[in-house]
């Protein structure tokens, strides 16, 4: 015989669990479905609760800020324009020295091209960041995109795949070798430090260890070959770092130091970093205007 004790506690614990559960589904972000994006001109995606956050203030600098790398800007900014516009695009690879301005390239060029467009121009061109530990849910993200009447950048920095990870079929298949295929309201901007994606050790330990080496080398290498622009970024001049450097000075009006001191103490600066670019430019003056006094934001 069942004891009655033990069946009255065991209806009593279910309840209580029941309540739990409504509570939490009621609290919790509602799933992404219809994508109202009205909220905001950028968002990232919460792969696990499949939300898209809104970003009220975007992290971003001026897009006349990026000194030194005016063509790769440009050929963005085309792109980039004829995509909002609804017209043929394609999705872009920046990748290439660290620091050089790739997602602050990306960042800025949403911001311009939607500031360059009318009022008419309903609804905006939107921006979702999605992580890179997320890839796998692309093509979730995608299918909530697919009934959103406006277009759509993803966006995803430092996009890079490692030894035994397969994640990158995932994105191999949404950009174009999937059934359903890329929205065509929907393009894709990733920027990473490799050219391929991959690690140089990656592909060759595919190679020496595959039955088929070139078709496993191929396969590896392809995932690159879905981005229709390959935008390379270099390691900077002295003449492009010290332009940086006066671009910034100008724009926050740092006037209590001559050029001469300015472009001395750049140098300086850069030296002890051993290196040049965008990143460091942008660290220096931080530092300076710090000392200077001066309040900036980026």
């Amino acid at each position: 015989m069942p004891d009655n004790d033990n069946i009255s506690i065991s209806r009593d614990l279910l309840k209580h669990l029941n309540r739990i559960a409504d509570a939490l589904e009621r609290s919790a972000p509602p799933i992404a479905d219809g994508c109202d994006l009205s909220p905001a001109d950028a968002f990232i995606w919460q792969a696990d609760r499949a939300f898209l956050q809104p970003v009220k203030t975007v992290n971003r600098i001026d897009l006349d800020l990026l000194q030194g790398i005016d063509h790769v800007r440009d050929i963005l900014l085309k792109n980039t324009d004829r995509f909002a516009r609804g017209l043929p695009a394609n999705n872009a690879l920046l990748w290439g020295a660290r620091g050089m301005g790739k997602s602050s390239l990306v960042k800025a060029a949403h911001a311009f091209i939607n500031e360059k467009n009318t009022p008419k121009d309903d609804p905006s061109l939107k921006l979702i960041e999605i992580h890179r530990e997320d890839i796998e849910s692309l093509p979730v993200l995608m299918n909530l995109l697919r009934s959103y009447k406006g277009r759509v950048i993803i966006f995803c920095d430092d996009l890079s795949f490692d030894q035994d990870d397969t994640s990158y079929k995932s994105l191999k298949a949404v950009l174009e070798g999937g059934i359903e295929g890329r929205p065509v309201n929907v393009i894709f901007y990733a920027t990473s430090n490799r050219r391929h994606l991959m690690p140089r050790d990656m592909v060759e330990n595919e190679r020496s260890t595959a039955i088929n080496p070139s078709e496993a080398t191929h396969e590896k290498v392809s995932l690159s070959d879905r981005f229709g622009l390959w935008i390379g970024f270099h390691n900077c001049s002295q003449d492009d770092y010290l332009a940086m450097i006066e671009a910034y000075a100008d724009h926050y009006s740092l006037k209590d130091i001559s050029k001469i001191e300015l472009k001395a103490r750049a140098l300086e600066w850069a030296a002890t970093r051993g290196s040049r670019s965008g990143r460091v430019a942008w660290q220096f003056i931080q530092d300076l205007a710090g000392e200077l006094g001066v309040r900036i934001s980026g």
